[in-house]
């Protein structure tokens, strides 16, 4: 099968962002990029009788061409096909998903892709699909040579380590390891406490070394350094994408000592984040 960057798009400032990112990103990969709006129902009715969708149609038509010609401009090389759907947004992205490398979406909209990409539908389709959700508001035009991942030792941060690797190789830039974790609330957590908070950061540190050493051999070309804080998790990784091209985070985490539900971190950081920000699901792969 062949792949491509598949973007939504709704006309916003942000979806317009999101084409730029993905047309850098098809350029990156040697990929066509296909640009998608979809049509929401607004009735119960069958949702392809097109005389009842034909003005929104016409208006989806002239976004579709905006797009193109946005991604064109960016990047010229890249073959760009786009196609008006219909229907509920989640479920025509996943029918999407199986042929794309990644998906990329505005992270703020003015219709159906607000609701995509803010809250548990954007984790829902990232947790359904091989490649990562790509949530886009702005990106510096100016490239840092950071990418930010946060690693809390799960499946899906271990696919998210996987891909900001792959991206690092192909920007060329350097790759930052974030592991942070927080104390439970509730008694018996103050000074007594440190030998066994210091034992936990032994262990993160230990578990970020081992996984880096191994990602290093596969990939001697990029540059990596890995720390462990105590902090919030959306917190820390917010702070450290001021200075990264991209956040990457995993779609799905654990709960314990060391990190919030990783789900939930996702969610947090694609409402603050200062940069795009990938949710990788645990069945990516860089041979996909």
């Amino acid at each position: 099968m062949g792949f491509h960057i598949l973007v939504g798009t709704d006309g916003s400032a942000s979806a317009t962002a999101a084409v730029e990112w993905a047309a850098d990103e098809a350029a990156l990969r040697g990929l066509p990029l296909r640009i998608v709006h979809v049509l929401e129902p607004w009735t119960g009715e069958s949702l392809h009788r097109l005389p009842d969708h034909l003005p929104a149609a016409m208006v989806g038509e002239g976004i579709l061409e905006e797009a193109a010609t946005v991604a064109r401009d960016r990047q010229d090389s890249v073959p760009v096909t786009s196609a008006l759907l219909t229907g509920p947004v989640p479920e025509e992205i996943l029918a999407e998903a199986p042929a794309a490398r990644a998906i990329v979406l505005g992270s703020r909209g003015i219709g159906g892709f607000a609701s995509l990409v803010l809250g548990s539908v954007c984790l829902r389709v990232a947790g359904h699909t091989a490649g990562p959700v790509v949530a886009v508001r702005q990106f510096p035009r100016e490239a840092r040579g950071e990418i930010v991942v946060g690693f809390d030792g799960s499946d899906p941060a271990r696919a998210a380590l996987g891909y900001a690797f792959e991206e690092a190789s192909l920007r060329q830039a350097r790759v930052r390891v974030l592991c942070a974790w927080q104390l439970p609330p509730g008694p018996g957590l103050g000074v007594g406490y440190t030998p066994a908070m210091e034992q936990i950061a032994q262990g993160d540190e230990a578990m970020v070394r081992d996984e880096l050493a191994s990602w290093r051999e596969t990939h001697p070309d990029v540059e990596a350094t890995g720390s462990v804080v105590l902090g919030h998790p959306v917190s820390e990784l917010c702070t450290s994408s001021a200075q990264a091209d991209l956040l990457i985070v995993g779609a799905r985490g654990r709960s314990a000592l060391r990190s919030a539900v990783l789900g939930s971190v996702s969610h947090g950081v694609l409402h603050h984040a200062r940069c795009a920000v990938a949710v990788v699901g645990r069945d990516w792969h860089d041979d996909a």
